[in-house]
């Protein structure tokens, strides 16, 4: 449980860090409480896979597992367990994701080509 605890810690400093939202308390609902909107709860996604190091596809995705911080704390536990990593501190990690993989792929909406101004199609 000390383990969960930990990474409930963790998220709260996400929440301030990353959401700019004071961290709730660990029962508190997010999408009741309106804590959490659309956007964030697409970054907070993001957070996680880069904070702690685990994918997760979009038909993995059950809100309930993300409604409070302990049930993150729990999907994050189990996630990392089941990858069989550690849940350690990623200090600079996440920055250096975002810089690795901007202009990537990844921050495409499609694989259709940009169109530039001027640009006749």
């Amino acid at each position: 449980m000390s383990d969960t605890n930990s990474i409930i810690g963790r998220l709260g400093a996400l929440f301030v860090e990353s959401l700019h939202i004071e961290a709730p308390p660990a029962d508190t609902d997010l999408f009741e409480t309106g804590i959490l909107d659309s956007l964030q709860l697409v970054e907070l996604l993001l957070q996680l896979e880069q904070r702690f190091g685990f994918r997760i596809k979009i038909d993995d995705i059950d809100l309930e597992d993300l409604r409070t911080l302990a049930r993150i704390a729990r999907l994050v536990a189990a996630r990392t367990a089941a990858a069989g990593s550690q849940v350690t501190p990623l200090a600079g990690r996440a920055e250096a994701n975002r810089a690795s993989t901007i202009g990537s792929t990844r921050d495409s909406v499609s694989d259709e080509p940009v169109l530039r101004s001027g640009s006749v199609r």
